[in-house]
């Protein structure tokens, strides 16, 4: 039994559910079989609903989209005799049944409409049945053959080839080919729970039982004998116009499982995919011969040896003999699941809400090419359908429950089974252990066989054979089938993970369940935190003989990879046992293939990918402490880890084993997982480095300050935060002030650890500068290349108040002077400090860093907004001064120390802020967009990551950072960012409540916090909508790109693409003289050619010269530029090291003006209409562009191409 269809994880999903006809005499008709059961539930689930009604709502939906652009959402208006209109019974019914099962209404109407739009359509159904009709005709009109032996396939016309790996070729056994003697459709089309966009329809062809022998089920014959009979189906429906195309697969990339896939010619070939699988005759087959411990693969054959050796015990072949048992028991699931489903309508609804969500994280099929593919091992639609049945059985879900009951109580039975019978593989020594991840086997058993057979009883296998054979059970209603024998422990322990996740996001009121669970997609690189490929999948060949996989081999059919795969994920799993929540991999796919072409071998699955899932507190961990020395267990410890592992004494005088990795800075220490991955692969499945590629950390690079940096600023980082606690303290105690200091917050973004390049310390060369030795000053030197750029560390020190404080804001501005002059008298004195005071602030030089304090007093912004009207009453007011005060001295100071303890928690969430700003930066939008409020987005990717876990290394939250500003809906939703759990379930309704009714006057991007709610105070004045739109545009873009790279390990992986902006779209661009640029080395890419930039990085010495601060010439030039050309033009520049400053006519500075002498600026006077006119001046505006940045720029490059001058 095979279910079939899904949804695209990466696009958004469909949802519908329309009423179902009776398929009954459709399929009854031409051969076609359907149970009786199957046919009562078609009657039992006939809706109310007129088949048509959807397709109209959809096309006026469609017909209004086109018509006009999305708008805001507005809030509805209801007369009064609406409002207060009191409700029908039903409508007391469904608000009764909407708070007892949902949090809102809204996720009801939102699984309401998600059911709509997965739904298959009556019109498409009719074209499916007429379909399957023509098939039945031409099945039973192929002509039989005579009968020759199997390897004998010269009768075979040339254009089709046996899909099947024919390996070792010779085998006995006699072929004839005769018509089907039975046509069936199975799977989910018959009962109604397939689901859009991929609708398959199984049917399982019945071989007449001439064709089959006594042996068959020994070494492959049963399995190629299938596969010259589809060979054969194939050569013939090839020639029929029907279809458009005709392919071979592997069912579930199972190489013993090939199937047929046709679909239909013309606009129709994406409709449906029809699948052939060929079956034996019912009961020809003894089921006890496909027990789990029997064997049905010979050694001798499978190596071809001429005669087995005499005593030898024939190994168990349970995969083998599982994958012909599956072939008997397609009609017997269908009866079975008919019979569940009937007067249970909720279980269609449930089902395709399960399918939704497997597919949204890739459990029922993994990516391939461009598209979505069922691979080996897959949780797949129909294993959830067993599960539910199986639920049903336990008396766990009722047949009165709704869809959404169904689904949660499916993922609340999976995740209470997380951790449940799991066991710890362990290499030790030449001994490999089978994990078992079993769901109560034996009740399901017991259950799904309907309480006639226990799996103990005679003539049924026992549950320890089951156990043996295989790492996941979940045996069917006839006790000989494991409906997850293809299925790692790995795997399923990801489903229940996933459920279990899944159960806390729907029991979160603060979190959008239906948007986390249900229409969010989840890549692996989204998901884990590193990944790493497989690169060339032939390696397994030697890893199967380093471990001695010689019995697995046989039982897979020679399929290399799926005999090594478990022990693989184990052998992993024990390495990483302290430090990864999860090790996951992808699910092993192959293509599909026409007939005429070889089937494809084991290696063209192409690579294999594996996510590591981490625990923060260990993933870093340099050691790995093993037992005391004189234990048993130090044996396998040693084997296990080989020559790494070594006698080491620990501070509480124990010797023990122990493994060391070498890591110096952070950034190394986060790939320590690398290092282990590579070791154990090489030391144990003879995997060299080579076939790995590791994408952890291919991202940080851009990071790095220079191509000699060994990390990537995170020590920079902690040592500015000590140098500021240190100067904190010594501000607190400092003697001589009139009122004392009450408070001390850095406000840079250092502070926080999101600076994208962190200050180093460093010193002044004084045969770079001038010298201005009486005010012990020094200033750039035009001869010499611009000194490095070194950034004032702001703080704010608040002092107390007193009474002696003035009401007035110049006199506070005086007072607050005063201030800023005797704080540097005093820390020069009491502490030696070098300052430099002025009006507003006073600068510090400490440790080579420098420190810029402004005072603030707690009263100014309420004085600041004092306004005195013409009657002469006093009012309070906002200003534009108070509102850049109360941003400065109360804002910042609460976001920097908020999102310091979150970067506490969360370590990577600097680097991850680093990145995301350095990216924005690097598209030349920096100036367009706060600091802040890249901060807050990243803040928000750590504290609601649902339906992800916080990401525990940058490159994952930088994949997240660029998806959340692509798909976030900034028109209609706010941005809820819940700092310190300051805000309530009933805060956030209110901010949404507001945010829509308030839409059209708040800022395109908004964001909330729990000190800033309503105001939105980090985009009040930027990003504008086109920036916005353009951030969105690219976002996608580059997310698009990045994972393509990353995706792929045999390219490049040249990652620092998306961080080289498009420069296609700007009219000019001024080229700039590296060495005046001063953050020359903070480029994307590293500069062939630096320069000496002044600077030493040295703290060392107490009497020197104050070094220049804050001095960047390009952002002077650009100051002066936006100035000047601010109504005519747009600049952008990348403040990190950029060589281009970018400009962007405006679309009105070309429009002509009428003629004004005060509006001259830039324009020159011409004649249109008779009338005098201005026009931009575009050659003198230029030529002014290289005057004012003149040592500055290069060369200015018009793109003439763009428009005309």
């Amino acid at each position: 039994m095979t279910e079939d269809s899904s949804q695209s994880g990466s696009s958004a999903p469909w949802a519908g559910r329309e009423a179902r006809r009776s398929q009954s005499e459709a399929l009854r008709c031409g051969g076609f079989k359907e149970p009786a059961e199957a046919a009562e539930a078609e009657e039992v689930e006939q809706g109310p609903h007129t088949p048509g009604r959807g397709a109209a709502r959809a096309k006026k939906r469609k017909a209004a989209a086109a018509a006009a652009p999305a708008p805001a959402l507005q809030p509805v208006k209801l007369s009064k005799a609406e409002l207060y209109k009191p409700p029908t019974s039903e409508e007391l019914n469904q608000l009764k049944e909407t708070e007892d099962l949902f949090h809102s209404s809204l996720l009801r109407l939102q699984i309401e409409e998600l059911l709509k739009e997965v739904t298959l359509k009556e019109t498409k159904k009719k074209k499916i049945d007429a379909f399957l009709h023509e098939i039945n005709n031409l099945l039973s009109s192929i002509p039989e053959t005579p009968e020759t032996d199997i390897t004998d396939q010269t009768w075979l016309p040339k254009g089709v080839k046996v899909p099947f790996l024919q390996v070792p070729f010779s085998v006995k056994g006699k072929f004839r080919f005769m018509p089907p003697a039975e046509l069936s459709v199975v799977g989910s089309y018959l009962l109604g729970t397939c689901i859009k966009p991929e609708i398959n329809v199984d049917v399982a062809v019945t071989m007449p039982r001439e064709i089959l022998q006594d042996k068959d089920n020994l070494n492959q014959r049963y399995h190629r004998k299938r596969a010259v009979y589809l060979a054969h189906i194939a050569q013939h429906l090839s020639k029929e116009n029907l279809f458009g195309n005709v392919k071979f697969a592997y069912m579930n990339c199972n190489h013993l499982k090939p199937i047929l896939l046709l679909r239909p010619q013309g606009k129709d070939e994406k409709l449906v995919t029809v699948r052939l699988h060929a079956c034996p005759a019912p009961s020809f087959f003894k089921p006890s011969r496909f027990y789990p411990n029997k064997n049905n693969v010979r050694t001798a054959w499978f190596l071809e040896q001429g005669t087995p050796k005499e005593g030898a015990p024939e190994p168990a072949t349970p995969h083998y003999n599982n994958s012909i048992l599956c072939d008997t028991v397609l009609l017997s699931h269908l009866h079975f699941l008919s019979g569940v489903s009937t007067d249970f309508p909720g279980m269609k609804d449930g089902l395709a809400l399960l399918k939704v969500w497997l597919n949204q994280r890739q459990l029922s099929k993994g990516w391939k090419g461009d598209g979505l593919a069922m691979g080996l091992g897959c949780f797949s639609g129909f294993l959830v359908s067993m599960l539910v049945a199986y639920l049903v059985m336990k008396r766990k879900i009722f047949k009165v429950m709704s869809g959404y009951q169904v689904l949660r109580n499916v993922l609340q039975f999976l995740g209470r089974q997380a951790g449940v019978g799991w066991i710890d593989p362990i290499f030790q020594g030449e001994d490999r252990h089978h994990i078992a991840a079993v769901f109560n086997v034996a009740e399901i058993t017991v259950t799904l066989a309907n309480g006639c057979t226990s799996l103990t009883s005679a003539g049924h296998p026992s549950l320890a054979d089951f156990h043996h054979a295989f790492e996941v059970v979940f045996v069917d209603p006839s006790g000989l089938v494991n409906l997850c024998a293809d299925m790692t422990a790995s795997k399923y322990h990801q489903v229940q993970f996933e459920a279990k996740r899944s159960m806390e996001v729907l029991d979160d009121r603060m979190v959008d369940g239906f948007q986390a669970l249900l229409m969010t997609s989840k890549p692996m690189l989204r998901t884990f935190d590193h990944v790493f490929h497989l690169k060339h999948v032939s390696k397994l060949q030697s890893a199967c003989k380093k471990m001695q996989l010689l019995n697995e081999l046989m039982d897979w059919g020679g399929n290399y990879v799926a005999a090594a795969l478990p022990f693989i994920v184990s052998l992993l799993t024990h390495g990483l046992a302290r430090r990864a929540l999860l090790v996951a991999h992808s699910l092993p796919q192959t293509p599909e293939w026409p007939i005429d072409a070889e089937p494809p071998k084991h290696k063209d699955v192409g690579s294999l990918m594996f996510g590591l899932l981490f625990v923060p507190e260990f993933a870093a961990s340099t050691l790995e402490k093993g037992p005391q020395a004189d234990r048993p267990e130090a044996t396998d410890f040693r084997t296990f880890w080989g020559e790494k592992s070594e006698l080491r004494r620990f501070q509480d005088g124990s010797i023990c084993e122990a493994v060391v990795w070498e890591a110096d800075t952070i950034c190394q220490k986060r790939l320590i997982p690398e290092q282990i991955v590579r070791h154990l692969l090489k030391l144990h499945a003879d995997i060299p480095e080579s076939s790995i590629c590791y994408t952890g950390a291919l991202l940080e690079s851009v990071i790095k300050n220079g191509k000699k940096a060994l990390g990537t600023g995170e020590e920079d980082m902690v040592n500015v935060v000590c140098s500021y606690d240190d100067l904190s303290r010594k501000l607190w105690n400092l003697e001589g002030l009139p009122l004392t200091v009450t408070a001390v917050q850095g406000v840079h973004p250092a502070l926080r650890y999101t600076d994208v390049f962190p200050p180093i310390p460093m010193k002044p060369i004084y045969s770079f500068h001038k010298q201005i030795k009486t005010r012990h000053l020094l200033l750039p030197s035009e001869e010499k290349p611009c000194p490095a750029y070194i950034t004032p560390l702001k703080i704010i020190c608040h002092i107390e108040g007193s009474g002696q404080w003035p009401q007035d804001k110049e006199a506070i501005r005086r007072i607050k002077a005063a201030f800023h002059l005797q704080l540097a008298e005093l820390l020069q004195q009491q502490h030696q400090f070098i300052c430099r005071p002025a009006v507003t602030h006073t600068d510090v030089y400490k440790d080579g860093y420098v420190f810029r304090l402004q005072v603030a007093y707690h009263r100014e912004p309420l004085i600041l907004k004092e306004v005195v009207t013409p009657e002469g009453m006093l009012k309070y007011r906002d200003t534009e001064e108070s509102q850049r005060l109360e941003l400065e001295t109360l804002h910042q100071p609460y976001l920097t120390s908020s999102l310091h303890g979150l970067h506490q928690q969360h370590p990577v969430f600097g680097s991850t802020c680093r990145l995301a700003k350095r990216w924005i930066s690097a598209q030349l939008l920096s100036d367009s967009i706060s600091e802040e409020c890249v901060d807050l987005l990243v803040a928000s990717l750590f504290l609601h990551p649902a339906p992800f876990t916080p990401p525990s290394s940058p490159q994952v939250g930088f994949l997240r950072f660029l998806n959340l500003l692509a798909t976030f809906d900034w028109r209609n939703s706010p941005l809820i960012i819940n700092l310190n759990a300051g805000l309530t379930d009933a805060d956030c309704t209110e901010i949404k409540n507001k945010f829509v009714a308030a839409r059209s006057r708040l800022p395109v991007m908004f964001i909330a916090t729990p000190k800033d709610k309503w105001n939105s105070v980090w985009t009040q004045e930027r990003p504008s909508v086109q920036i916005l739109q353009r951030l969105l545009v690219l976002a996608s873009e580059s997310v698009r790109a990045l994972e393509e790279q990353l995706m792929n390990p045999l390219s490049s992986q040249d990652v620092k693409i998306v961080f080289r902006p498009p420069l296609d779209h700007y009219d000019v661009l001024i080229h700039l003289n590296s060495n005046q640029i001063p953050r020359h080395l903070e480029s994307v890419d590293w500069p062939v050619k630096s320069f000496s930039r002044g600077v030493v990085k040295n703290s060392a010495g107490v009497r020197i010269l104050f070094p220049v601060v804050d001095y960047d010439p390009v952002q002077c030039y650009l100051q002066d530029l936006r100035e000047a050309f601010n109504d005519l033009a747009l600049f952008f520049y990348d403040k990190h090291g950029g060589e281009v400053i970018a400009v962007l006519w405006k679309p009105s500075s070309f429009q002509p003006q009428p003629f004004k002498v005060s509006s001259m600026k830039g324009r020159t006077v011409t004649t249109l209409n008779n009338e005098l006119v201005c026009v931009p001046n575009i050659e003198a505006i230029l030529e002014d562009f290289e005057v004012l940045g003149e040592g500055l720029v290069k060369r200015v490059e018009a793109r003439t191409e763009k428009w005309t001058i």
